[in-house]
């Protein structure tokens, strides 16, 4: 907890905002806050990021890609994602794209250069590792509201502490999940997933966050896997939003076609 009390810290000099009081937002109300800060800030955004993957024997991997992001409506449901990779040689100029649906699964292509193969991922692949990494691709583009059962377990004076269980537990690896949400920016700090004994399995957290623009944005991350002993870290560098991305670019023709205006 050493290193959320030195977050909490950073997030109480960056943004002196006023913390909304426990008993004025339900469950629903703050968790959709937080996907949305989270998923949905601005009509679209861009990023480079660095990805380094440390086994327990503190061997690392590193990749580099940027990643796209478009809004389809003003709605907090339908949205698209574009990731390109740079580096290193085996997975360069790989793409994974994603559309979010509200009324269905999401779709999820993966293109493989090396190949020149467009492999959709199955809806029961989501929570499988992206790219060798201990991130899912759900992490990636996020896990809808609407599949967890929310519980408000408690709240301090930074943060509201929410448990969530699957309501269709055979789809996923985990038990429960628990949340700790910055009161102030809605943004999730940590979060842990637990197995039916109670034990972590992966443990999510926020490692920086500044101010781009108006939008308080995570920059730094850490992503732990309490089984295997190995973890990720993820750094994201040239932040922009509202860009103005066409939304051809999100069409499987681009899979192949890469819009290097948007990746370089």
């Amino acid at each position: 907890m050493k290193n959320l009390l030195k977050l909490t810290l950073l997030l109480s000099a960056v943004w002196a905002m006023p913390a909304y009081a426990a008993d004025t937002k339900n469950v629903m109300e703050i968790v959709k806050q937080a996907n949305h800060v989270s998923y949905y800030k601005a009509d679209d955004g861009r990023a480079k990021v660095n990805m380094r993957i440390i086994d327990a024997q503190g061997r690392e991997r590193v990749r580099e890609f940027v990643i796209l992001r478009k809004d389809d409506d003003e709605t907090d449901g339908k949205q698209k994602f574009y990731v390109y990779f740079n580096k290193p040689a085996d997975v360069k100029k790989m793409v994974f794209m994603v559309a979010k649906n509200l009324d269905r699964d999401d779709d999820r292509w993966l293109y493989l250069p090396a190949l020149d193969l467009v492999k959709r991922i199955a809806a029961s692949d989501e929570r499988t590792s992206f790219v060798g990494s201990d991130f899912f691709y759900e992490d990636v583009s996020g896990r809808g509201v609407n599949e967890d059962i929310h519980e408000l377990l408690e709240t301090d004076d930074k943060y509201y502490i929410v448990k969530s269980t699957p309501k269709d537990p055979q789809n996923v690896e985990f038990t429960t999940y628990k949340s700790w949400i910055h009161k102030s920016t809605y943004l999730p700090i940590k979060t842990e997933y637990y197995d039916a004994q109670g034990e972590t399995l992966r443990s999510y957290t926020a490692l920086k966050v500044e101010m781009v623009g108006e939008h308080p944005t995570v920059i730094a991350s850490r992503m732990e896997n309490h089984e295997t002993g190995g973890k990720t870290l993820m750094n994201y560098s040239s932040v922009k939003y509202d860009i103005g991305l066409p939304s051809n670019i999100f069409t499987e023709r681009y899979l192949r076609k890469v819009p290097r205006k948007y990746i370089r």
